[in-house]
């Protein structure tokens, strides 16, 4: 990993702020997005040369009326089932995208855990724990954060549970 940042950038978005503003060691890596990438986390993960394992897409959900963060391998898919049992909800789907991005404060394909305009429930997918580090997005698109998932899931208030599949 790169040396850890803790300064904010001229430019940072409001995830990078949060971080900085936590005190905890991140690192910020930028890449040049391709707006015909099928996929935003691939793309991240193979611009990055970091395992897919390690590079974590984040999803908006709407958990019997609620809207939830689920934060998961971009190699797999969100179990919505089990998404829904990790809150205590009965049923899970995906969050209308507007409603995702106007809840978030960030653009689809640039949706970050951190820095949230609303602050929303937080799942962390259990595999992230076997990890050093992970990379999530930093709040836009080509801007992907590295940090622990203990620092991660402290700053979200995330709870750990297997959510991802495949």
């Amino acid at each position: 990993m790169a040396k850890k940042q803790k300064k904010q950038q001229a430019g940072g978005t409001p995830a990078t702020v949060a971080l900085a503003a936590a005190g905890v060691g991140f690192t910020v890596h930028a890449y040049e997005h391709d707006p015909a990438s099928a996929s935003y986390g691939e793309e991240a993960a193979e611009a990055l040369g970091v395992s897919p394992d390690r590079v974590f897409k984040t999803l908006v959900a709407d958990v019997d009326g609620e809207l939830t963060v689920a934060v998961v391998p971009v190699a797999g898919q969100l179990d919505l089932k089990a998404l829904a049992s990790a809150v205590g909800g009965k049923r899970a789907a995906m969050a209308d995208p507007a409603a995702a991005e106007r809840t978030t404060g960030y653009v689809r394909g640039g949706i970050s855990p951190l820095g949230q305009r609303k602050r929303l429930r937080t799942v962390l997918d259990a595999s992230a724990s076997g990890h050093e580090t992970i990379c999530v997005s930093a709040g836009r698109r080509g801007l992907e954060v590295e940090l622990t998932p203990a620092d991660l899931a402290a700053l979200t208030s995330a709870v750990l549970a297997p959510i991802g599949r495949g």
